[in-house]
């Protein structure tokens, strides 16, 4: 630190560093952008897990009417089985229907114009805003607070 400037390894990488003349406004837009496709990846896995739990569901109810039929009740596993066991979740759909449609469309969308908002203002840079609250946030110069990994550990 003989400059007064950190060494080269105690600095973000060029990858998470702002190019010239972006402005901080673009650097919190880009942020903000990048948030909402945190939640968005996030919805999508809930939807996801919705996918999973209903099929799993599907499976209990089908070994319920199984039981059912073993326990002499066969008018009721016949219900189960025809009115209930392989139903739509949604007007004409299963769930990885549903999925389908949300990810071909509104994640893929959504996705898609954060990439291009990235490329088109940051050369594809990802978290510059991250990037820099860490820079704001850690303390320079001290163990477990460093600007990037260090591959000699």
């Amino acid at each position: 630190m003989a400059d007064g400037l950190p060494s080269s390894d105690d600095r973000p990488d060029a990858a998470h560093t702002r190019p010239d003349g972006v402005t901080n406004e673009t650097v919190e837009a880009l942020g903000k952008l990048s948030e909402a496709l945190e939640v968005v990846e996030q919805a999508r896995g809930f939807l996801y897990g919705f996918h999973r739990l209903t099929g799993r569901a599907d499976l209990a109810l089908g070994e319920a009417a199984d039981l059912f039929d073993a326990a002499g009740q066969r008018e009721l596993a016949d219900r189960l089985r025809n009115g209930v066991i392989g139903r739509n979740v949604i007007h004409g759909r299963w769930t990885f229907q549903v999925v389908e449609d949300y990810d071909d469309g509104y994640y893929a969308t959504v996705k898609d114009f954060e990439k291009t908002a990235r490329d088109d203002l940051v050369g594809g840079r990802r978290h510059l805003f991250e990037a820099e609250m860490k820079e704001e946030r850690r303390t320079h110069g001290r163990a477990h607070h460093e600007a990037r990994p260090n591959d000699e550990l």
